[in-house]
């Protein structure tokens, strides 16, 4: 460790027109001189071999004097830190071996300030050009929130689980924060990156207003207790150092370079936090993380883009139009359904698969003939149970978030029977359900033959709480329909034929702003299919076409 003492140079002229104007006036309170001026620092991993440090560039300095209120840092670098305890850890980034001035002011009451400068001598050898050259063009780049990306804004623990990395307790839905004036302030951030021999340099124009996380309003000058957009002033350009990441994010999950932002700098949304991690970047789209100052047990993510918020695809809350096909099965050639696309499911599951259904599963129940998937369900002992059925499902082949989902297709008849077109959040096995959601597009049972039932699941609506709707329609059992949804980040909304027959108001608390695929099966019994007529031999469930579109 080094100290160094004070050379003090104490600003008196303003004190000094103060008192001759003011005479025996206390308005301005005791004016104190801060004295006794010392800077200590440590330079991270010197030693013997190291003298300048382990390449890291970074070194922690602690400023302390008598009757300092607060303390500023100036470094030769062009960047500065105010730090209220004297405390303050800078890194260094310029390339090699390299002495730099540090000047510490120490604030006293009425303004007067003392000073003092270091030279401290420094080895990096940390570099991220092309990090550089995506963040800043070589010149100057402009980003803007990637208001139209689901998890623009998002917050999950910073630990040692398997979900450090990810927003896993909170992910925002596209252009969520636009529909309100306490959050849509987030949008208007454009935040600029400049090369500058070799200097990163930042500015931020939030247009006046700063989204606030509320554990920070008080910076913003109110004691709400919700997020809320504050007058605040971002102006003045910062300096940005990169260095080595040594957050808790796995390795093949997180780029491995940090930005530190001078002088309070932050992007966009207020956390209490200078630091930002790199996680991924490319020349149009950038991902970052931030632990969030004060609270280390959570992390939050940005993700930024080169396109202007408002070229992005607002639609200012209305749903999207999904008319570009991006996947489908016709069922147009014959045998068992394409293991590119399905996985066959076999068994009873876990209590009748969570319904005590009746049937056991059994891949050779589903086959692909004249153009037509047939899912059949028969009376027949297979395992133990007295009915066997087939269900299938695209997870892994084709998980999906956002679109409309369009299958044709005819159904089984006979009490007790139980089809099902349906989807199921694709985090099941770490979000049990159901916590991950299930959306289901088409269900029918035997026992209530003219009646189509379209339902979600989650969280307060399981089972038989679900958040349901149902239509009447002839005829199901002996002619084609068409069963749809109509998924987005605002509506979730049921179809038959064209006709809508249920919605629900989609939120970003929701589990339906991820990853789902699709499930077709044909259940006997349990607690939804009923009572099983004793004369039931079998039935099919045929499906000519399933469609998504994004």
């Amino acid at each position: 460790m080094k100290t160094y003492i004070t050379k003090i140079g104490i600003l008196f002229a303003f004190v000094a027109v103060l008192w001759g104007c003011q005479d025996d006036d206390s308005t301005f309170g005791d004016i104190t001189a801060p004295t006794n001026l010392t800077i200590n620092y440590d330079i991270v991993g010197q030693d013997a071999e190291n003298p300048d440090g382990d390449g890291s560039g970074l070194v922690n300095f602690t400023a302390t004097a008598d009757n300092a209120i607060s303390y500023k840092y100036l470094f030769s670098d062009g960047s500065s830190a105010v730090s209220a305890s004297g405390v303050y850890a800078k890194r260094f980034t310029q390339n090699g071996v390299n002495t730099y001035t540090v000047t510490v002011l120490a604030n006293g009451t009425g303004g007067v300030t003392t000073s003092t400068s270091i030279e401290v001598t420094v080895f990096s050898n940390f570099s991220d050009d092309e990090a550089v050259q995506f963040l800043t063009a070589g010149t100057s780049k402009v980003w803007y929130w990637y208001a139209a990306a689901p998890g623009h804004l998002g917050v999950g623990p910073n630990d040692t689980s398997e979900n450090t990395g990810v927003p896993s307790y909170y992910a925002a839905t596209p252009f969520e924060k636009a529909g309100a004036p306490s959050s849509s302030c987030l949008y208007d951030n454009v935040l600029t990156f400049s090369l500058d021999n070799g200097i990163i340099k930042y500015t931020l124009d939030n247009g006046g207003n700063t989204f606030f996380n509320s554990s920070f309003n008080s910076v913003g000058g109110s004691t709400a207790t919700d997020d809320q957009c504050l007058a605040y002033d971002t102006s003045g350009e910062k300096v940005v150092s990169l260095g080595p990441s040594s957050s808790l994010v796995p390795e093949d999950q997180k780029r491995g370079t940090v930005m530190d932002f001078s002088d309070n700098g932050f992007m966009g949304y207020y956390i209490g936090t200078s630091t930002y991690e790199i996680l991924s970047i490319t020349e149009n789209e950038m991902h970052v993380r931030a632990v969030m100052g004060g609270n280390d047990a959570l992390a939050w993510y940005h993700i930024f883009t080169t396109t202007p918020v408002d070229e992005q695809g607002n639609s200012g809350g209305e749903e999207p139009d999904y008319d570009t096909l991006v996947w489908s099965d016709e069922f147009d050639v014959d045998g068992a359904p394409n293991p590119d696309n399905w996985t066959m499911e076999i068994g009873n599951g876990d209590s009748g698969w969570g319904n005590n259904e009746a049937q056991y599963y059994l891949a050779d129940n589903a086959v692909v003939e004249g153009g037509m998937l047939k899912i059949t369900a028969k009376a027949e002992s297979s395992n133990g149970f007295d009915y066997t059925s087939a269900r299938m499902k695209t997870e892994g082949h084709f998980d999906f978030t956002y679109g409309k989902v369009e299958i044709r297709a005819k159904l089984p008849t006979g009490a007790g029977t139980w089809p099902a077109l349906w989807m199921l959040g694709s985090d099941y096995a770490t979000n049990t359900w159901p916590g991950c959601g299930e959306i289901d597009i088409m269900e029918h049972v035997g026992n209530d033959q003219n009646t189509i039932h379209g339902t979600l699941h989650y969280p307060g609506n399981s089972g038989g709480n679900g958040n349901t709707g149902s239509t009447t329609v002839a005829g199901v059992s002996d002619e084609f329909h068409i069963y749809s949804v109509i998924w987005s980040p605002t509506k979730i909304r049921f179809f038959v034929d064209d006709v809508e027959f249920h919605s629900y108001d989609n939120v970003s608390s929701s589990p339906f702003n991820s990853d789902f695929f699709l499930i077709f099966n044909v259940a006997m019994g349990g607690n939804f299919g009923g009572e099983i007529d004793p004369g039931f031999t079998q039935s099919t469930m045929e499906v000519d076409y399933v469609k998504v579109y994004q």
